[in-house]
C-alpha cells in the first residue's frame, strides 16, 4: 500500500500580482478562527477576550487590531466574531481555545476561507466596481468590515489601512473569486 502525506495549502497561496502601484496578493499562512458567544455566557466570553487580547471585542461592522498586534478581531454580529492571525500549523484553534478558557464555542475557519489582500492606490476604485458597500472612507472607516457579495460571490471585506483591504471568499470558488477582483483591477488602471 502506498504511503501518501497530504499537505494543507490555500486555494491561492503564493499568489502576487501586481497592477503598477497596485498588489494583490493571498497572504501567507492566515488563521481563522470563529467565535461564537454562548447565549448567556456573553459577559464571560467577552472578559476572556478582552485578558487573552488586550482590548475589548468591537462592536459588529469593526474590528482591532490586539495590544501586541499579534491577532485582529472582527466583529460580524452580536453574537459572532473572528479571530484572524498568522499562524502556518492546523491548530489554530487551539491556540484561541487556550486563551478563552472554554468560555465561547469556537470553529477552525482557516480552510473555508481564501484570502486576497488588495493594497494600492486602485484598490477602493476596483472593489467600487464590484462591490456594493460604500467603501468611501467617510462611510467605510479603517478597521471596518462588512459581509457583502462581489460578483454573485459571498464576501467579507475587511479595511486594515488606508488603501488595504482584506477580501474572504469561499475558499471553494477561490478562482472565480480571483478572477473578478484581477478583473475589475485590469478594468480602472
Amino acid at each position: 500500500m502506498a504511503d501518501y502525506t497530504l499537505t494543507s495549502t490555500p486555494p491561492l497561496a503564493g499568489h502576487d500580482r501586481k497592477f503598477g502601484d497596485t498588489r494583490l496578493h493571498a497572504p501567507a499562512n492566515l488563521a481563522i478562527v470563529s467565535i461564537a458567544l454562548p447565549l448567556g455566557g456573553e459577559t464571560a466570553a467577552k472578559s476572556a477576550i478582552k485578558s487573552a487580547y488586550g482590548g475589548d471585542l468591537p462592536v459588529p461592522g469593526k474590528s482591532v487590531v490586539t495590544a501586541k498586534g499579534d491577532a485582529r478581531l472582527l466583529r460580524l454580529a452580536p453574537d459572532l466574531a473572528f479571530v484572524i492571525f498568522t499562524h502556518a500549523g492546523a491548530d489554530a484553534v487551539d491556540i484561541v481555545a487556550a486563551k478563552l478558557k472554554g468560555t465561547a464555542y469556537l470553529t477552525d475557519q482557516t480552510d473555508v476561507w481564501c484570502a486576497l489582500e488588495l493594497r494600492g492606490p486602485m484598490a477602493r476604485p476596483a472593489l467600487e466596481r464590484i462591490c456594493p458597500v460604500d467603501l468611501h472612507p467617510d462611510a467605510f472607516a479603517l478597521h471596518d468590515g462588512a459581509r457583502t457579495i462581489m460578483e454573485h460571490l459571498g464576501t467579507v471585506i475587511l479595511r486594515t489601512d488606508t488603501d488595504t483591504y482584506l477580501l474572504l471568499s469561499g475558499a471553494s470558488s477561490a478562482d472565480s473569486f480571483l478572477h473578478a477582483v484581477e478583473t475589475s483591477i485590469e478594468n480602472v488602471t
